[in-house]
């Protein structure tokens, strides 16, 4: 079950809805590591000094802004905090507007609002009106630390919550050249658009999103499924955590190798290593109890010779 971005409620006016904002989104992207070709062991990416080409701890990393190549300015984790807005749990529905009012390139990103416990019929109330009139409601949603600009509609039964890019995030079409003017100034005939209407009217079909897959996706995940299937096995990849901030520094920095090469049985040179150091150290380990008994055999000898030697008498 999905768990909640966070709970909260859904105002406007003086009626408060209680609600759990919901991802309205499945990743579904595949998703690769880089490898060593070499032994197939996973590349890393580290923190790196650039002038001195040294590893640097989390708790020596600050952020900072680029105002002019190569000059800096370090912004501190308080002004961070101090510039995002207040954590409040709400979604606060300033206005309401016609739905065909908002151009298409402001939507950004669905959630869906799940109301809570003994909260339907608001939510269905504010659901039906928006329906019946037409309309979205615009807010403001804080989700983690950042304030979004968001639309709230209707969509089958749920209230969606839709994230709204800001006018300054979208590009102006004027900042690049189209062509402008009537289809008279580039020549197009009316019996041009005319056959262009027929075409487009003969390929209309009703809306149908579960008609279209991502089919490059599909192939390719066709393509490892039938590798993984050939080769009769995956290979897992052990990772350590990533150090941060208070961590040890002196963590010895080992990725471990592929435990086994796909569909076959091979000792990576990790193990072979692994194994000659415990075979030599069994090695010496037995030569140094066969010295021990060779030492202790010889001075049990001479103690017993010492023994039998007949002591010489005082003259």
């Amino acid at each position: 079950m999905a768990r909640p971005i966070w709970s909260g409620t859904l105002t406007f006016g003086l009626l408060n809805v209680p609600v759990s904002l919901m991802s309205g989104e499945r990743k579904v992207d595949l998703h690769f590591r880089m490898l060593d070709a070499r032994d197939k062991s996973p590349i890393r990416f580290e923190r790196v000094n650039a002038e001195t080409g040294e590893e640097v701890p989390w708790k020596d990393i600050v952020k900072a802004f680029e105002y002019d190549k190569g000059n800096y300015v370090v912004v501190e984790q308080e002004d961070i905090k101090s510039a995002a807005p207040e954590g409040h749990e709400s979604v606060e529905v300033e206005t309401f507007v016609d739905a065909s009012e908002i151009d298409v390139r402001y939507y950004e990103k669905p959630y869906i609002l799940v109301p809570g416990k003994k909260a339907e019929k608001g939510y269905v109330l504010l659901r039906e009106t928006l329906r019946d009139t037409g309309q979205v409601g615009i807010a403001r949603v804080v989700i983690r630390t950042r304030q979004y600009l968001c639309a709230v509609m209707p969509q089958g039964d749920a209230l969606v919550l839709m994230l709204l890019r800001y006018p300054q995030e979208l590009v102006d079409p004027d900042d690049y050249k189209l062509p402008s003017g009537s289809t008279g100034d580039y020549r197009v005939s009316a019996r041009e658009k005319d056959m262009a209407r027929k075409l487009i009217q003969s390929m209309r079909a009703d809306w149908n999103p579960d008609e279209y897959h991502d089919e490059f996706r599909e192939r390719l995940q066709a393509l490892i499924t039938e590798r993984i299937q050939a080769k009769g096995a995956t290979a897992r990849v052990d990772e350590p955590a990533h150090e941060r901030e208070g961590d040890a520094t002196n963590v010895v920095d080992f990725m471990a190798l592929l435990q086994k090469s796909l569909g076959e049985n091979k000792r990576t040179p990790a193990k072979k290593a692994a194994a000659k150091k415990v075979a030599s150290g069994k090695v010496a380990k037995k030569a140094t109890k066969k010295a021990a008994a060779k030492k202790a055999a010889k001075k049990t000898a001479a103690k017993k010779t010492a023994r039998k030697a007949p002591q010489r008498k005082a003259g």
